[in-house]
């Protein structure tokens, strides 16, 4: 009987950002299962921004959760950088989603009650950042974003683009290897969405930041180095 073709995980050196192998993801059993992601592969590079685009319930966040360590796949492999997220402890994902992944949501998700300055300190907080360190990147982050006039203001303070600059600039707080959005732009105007995405691609590009973005707007599309599509949770 011949033996089973293993692929060996890429060398830190030589390694893209992110690289997915054969991504399976299936929830239920049985008539009922629902196969949110089958047999998906992708690579990412620094600097790269990629746009996953596709219809609602094409699989999109199931693959974003797997990709980012948020949920574990049925079968097949992740790598961020030279190290396999999958099979790995759970507290290992934790320190790795801290130190090497940042996250942007639709709906924002910054803490109401915290400071623009405050939100975008909590990830430097979490991996004990030494205070000096802690104010020179947040003052950075707040100048680059063109926050520093609202770094006091509270989210429910600011605008729809002005929160989504805010969680733009606590995701890069830690200096992540890899960015993932999840529809980032999803509660924008279309002008504020471009503009939005305009900064994503920029900050992609000089940041050298691996970025993964889904998104349904096929105008934002233009702002992708390249665009994958899933449906029904496969890439076409």
């Amino acid at each position: 009987m011949s033996q089973p073709v293993v692929t060996p995980p890429p060398s830190a050196s030589s390694a893209p950002a992110l690289r997915a192998e054969s991504v399976t993801r299936t929830y239920g059993t049985g008539e009922s299962a629902v196969h949110a992601c089958r047999d998906v592969s992708l690579t990412v590079s620094a600097g790269e921004l990629l746009v996953i685009k596709g219809p609602s319930g094409s699989g999109k966040t199931t693959l974003l959760n797997c990709i980012g360590g948020l949920d574990q796949p049925d079968a097949g492999h992740v790598w961020l950088g030279g190290n396999e997220l999958t099979g790995m402890r759970e507290q290992d994902r934790v320190t790795l989603r801290q130190t090497e992944l940042g996250f942007i949501f639709q709906s924002f998700g910054l803490i109401p009650i915290l400071s623009a300055e405050e939100n975008i300190e909590v990830p430097l907080r979490l991996v004990n950042t030494d205070p000096q360190d802690r104010e020179t990147r947040v003052n950075e982050l707040l100048e680059r974003m063109g926050l520093a006039q609202h770094r006091n203001q509270r989210p429910s303070q600011l605008s729809g683009g002005q929160q989504q600059r805010v969680g733009i600039a606590r995701a890069l707080a830690n200096w992540p290897r890899v960015l993932i959005a999840d529809e980032p732009t999803g509660q924008l105007d279309s002008n504020t969405a471009a503009t939005m995405m305009d900064l994503l691609a920029e900050l992609a590009h000089l940041e050298r930041v691996a970025m993964i973005v889904t998104t349904h707007d096929p105008l934002l599309m233009k702002r992708a180095d390249r665009v994958v599509e899933l449906h029904d949770g496969n890439v076409i």
